[in-house]
């Protein structure tokens, strides 16, 4: 019985999810807090399956975004972007992508766009034209930088956590390969955009010297700011020779940078995206009891069956069904169901770096095939969305289609090339 109930909200909450019918936070608190209400798990097994490494670790990286972005330094780099391509626009876009797919790598997917997507908005009105090639651009490149770090998107804390592996080991393995799929996404947006991205030279110039002005409101606090973020990035190399995990690490980097920022803690903390990280919660107890009646286990015994411990099919076919699912269900809840099956897959034998690897690219670069496929792209969309430019659905599946198809491409081989051949 409790496998039917399990099920059932499992089921029910993904498509409220997939559908965004209802604050995916609220849905993902709701089936968690169910699943201990109706007797599947008890509460002690529930909050014990709550990740603190994946929370901490998200809402450290939170603070030190939101102290950086206090002294303007994401708004210059934009500026700056603007003013090096000159204003032609797609040279801008590029650009753009560029410096979203880095910031993405170092910070996280989530909190870069959240940054950027009001200094594209403002820099396409001061350019009059429509922000959504721009904004569609940056979605991709922030799916695609992500994908190359442990803290560059969501699905990949989740896979390190559960994998035991560190920074060193996603930029060492993810690092290449997402460096290669950027360079097939710049070709990509050159070839789709070159003629459609046209701006006057009046309006261009009009545009340059509007960011004249524009410059670091606190350069004391921005070289302490970026002190302290590069010290972290020392400390998630190196974290597990000083014993600590990545989430510890993160924490500690937003308390230093709190403390020689001299900032409030309580104006800090209010820049954390504290309905992510509940969103995190319920879902890593909704998993907990998925796995708890034995429901992953059964998927992983057919994965198992089908792919007769033939690890170059089960990896293969884990990064392009890794790839569909996280398109339509958006690809944290489905990294997170995907990991005990994964689990259970090597336990049975099968070699696990191809196996982890498949998943953190799958989960990662196919949820740019829709504008519900991760969460970079839904925030994007709505804050797009009111400031009056609808991205719809289809427009950016046009775009993202591509891109996921040549991803998944470039991404089969390298796995095939370096772990399976």
């Amino acid at each position: 019985m409790g496998a039917w109930i399990a099920g059932g909200v499992f089921v029910a909450a993904y498509t409220f999810i997939a559908l965004d019918r209802g604050d995916r936070t609220l849905v993902a608190m709701l089936a968690g807090l169910a699943v201990i209400a109706l007797g599947v798990i008890d509460q002690q097994e529930a909050f014990a399956a709550i990740d603190l490494n994946v929370i901490f670790l998200l809402a450290g990286m939170m603070v030190i975004a939101s102290v950086l972005a206090s002294t303007g330094f994401f708004e210059w780099l934009a500026v700056r972007s603007l003013r090096a391509s000159r204003g032609e626009p797609l040279r801008l876009l590029l650009l753009l992508s560029l410096v979203t797919a880095v910031l993405s790598a170092f910070l996280d997917n989530v909190t870069t766009v959240v940054l950027t997507t009001p200094i594209t908005l403002s820099i396409a009105r001061r350019l009059e034209v429509s922000p959504t090639p721009y904004l569609i651009s940056q979605i991709l490149a922030a799916n695609i930088g992500g994908a190359a770090t442990l803290i560059g998107d969501p699905p990949n804390i989740l896979i390190g956590s559960a994998a035991h592996l560190d920074f060193g080991a996603f930029l060492t393995n993810l690092g290449p390969v997402a460096a290669l799929v950027f360079l097939a996404f710049i070709g990509l947006m050159i070839a789709g955009y070159r003629r459609v991205l046209t701006v006057p030279d009046a309006t261009r110039e009009a545009a340059l010297e509007l960011t004249e002005p524009t410059a670091i409101t606190d350069r004391g606090l921005l070289a302490r700011a970026l002190l302290v973020t590069a010290l972290t990035m020392v400390g998630f190399l190196f974290h597990t020779s000083i014993g600590m995990e990545a989430g510890a690490v993160a924490l500690l980097g937003a308390t230093v940078l709190m403390l020689v920022a001299r900032r409030d803690p309580h104006e800090a903390f209010r820049d954390v995206e504290w309905s992510t990280l509940f969103f995190f919660v319920g879902l890593f107890i909704l998993v907990e009891a998925v796995v708890h009646v034995g429901i992953v286990a059964a998927v992983a015994e057919w994965m198992a069956a089908v792919t007769r411990g033939d690890a170059t099919l089960a990896s293969i076919g884990l990064l392009w069904f890794s790839a569909g699912a996280s398109a339509v269900i958006d690809n944290i809840p489905y990294t997170a169901t995907a990991i005990p099956v994964v689990e259970r897959l090597v336990e049975d034998g099968l070699p696990a770096e191809p196996l982890w690897w498949s998943l953190a690219l799958g989960a990662c670069l196919g949820g740019n095939l829709t504008i519900v496929g991760a969460s970079a792209n839904v925030v994007v969309a709505n804050r797009a969305a009111r400031a009056g430019h609808r991205i719809t659905f289809m427009e950016f599946t046009r775009a993202g289609a591509l891109v996921v198809a040549a991803s998944l491409l470039i991404s089969t081989a390298y796995v095939w090339v370096r772990y399976l051949r």
